[in-house]
């Protein structure tokens, strides 16, 4: 089936910190936005540049429908890149168009306990999560910054213990994967959810929580890398294709970004 394409209007624009950027979007083409039922919900942006179609992926953070907007939050480093400092540029009134939405993973009622980390780009993904969870819902929450600024107030239930991690000078993902392989294992079934830099997530992560701790894929189907460091998004669809291929078992979570 066909991905649909939706134009989108910028409504307005709101930085949450000082490297997060939510854009809100509506118009008169929000009436074919057909939301997901998953909290990690994403859509594909269409930049055209140079006579090309490039996609950049973002989580859809929320879908207000009395008010027929969606909100996608977009980390800014400046200049580099194309999604960020489109952002930081738009203005109401320009419109975009966008694929989708796709999506995966919501939490589950049946779970014992929830495992969630990820950082910047997982972000949205995991605030959404967060809010879906049933209210009495327990378990741990990792989110990797790069710095106290960084840190947004979060919707959750009172038994997710949420620990926020601030990278300072240190590698995008490394103080992620060390959170999550030294914080304490609860009994019962988990379900996971992992998203963030690949490196940290797909080679580390990804085998910590499928082999070392045993967990069906059935319950860890989306432990995925939302971006590459030192890539673009079509690069790191290339190395991803590569990994996948050295490895042994196959990939079953979808190819998202946030």
């Amino acid at each position: 089936m066909a991905r649909p394409r939706t134009t989108l209007t910028v409504q307005r624009t709101e930085w949450l910190s000082p490297h997060l950027i939510r854009v809100h979007l509506g118009g008169p083409g929000f009436a074919a936005f057909r939301p997901s039922e998953f909290t990690d919900s994403y859509v594909k942006f269409i930049f055209p540049r140079d006579g090309i179609e490039v996609l950049r992926t973002y989580t859809v953070r929320s879908v207000d429908p009395i008010a027929g907007e969606i909100a996608a939050d977009f980390v800014y480093h400046g200049a580099e890149g194309i999604a960020g400092p489109w952002a930081a540029a738009a203005r109401p009134g320009e419109t975009i168009d966008c694929y989708g939405p796709g999506g995966a993973y919501s939490p589950r009622s049946d779970a014992d306990w929830h495992l969630l980390a990820g950082d910047e780009a997982a972000l949205p993904a995991i605030a959404a999560a967060l809010e879906g969870m049933d209210r009495d819902a327990t378990g741990r929450a990792f989110i990797e910054v790069a710095g106290p600024d960084d840190e947004l107030p979060l919707d959750k239930p009172d038994g997710i213990e949420l620990t926020w991690l601030h990278r300072g000078d240190r590698e995008p993902g490394e103080m992620l994967a060390e959170a999550v392989r030294n914080a304490p294992w609860s009994d019962g079934q988990v379900q996971v959810f992992i998203h963030g830099e690949a490196e940290a997530v797909m080679r580390d992560l990804r085998r910590y929580i499928r082999r070392d701790r045993d967990v069906p894929a059935e319950w860890a189907n989306s432990i995925s890398g939302y971006w590459r460091r030192g890539r673009t998004e079509e690069g790191f669809r290339e190395w991803k294709a590569e990994l996948k291929a050295q490895e042994t078992e196959p990939a079953t979570e979808p190819a998202t970004a946030g």
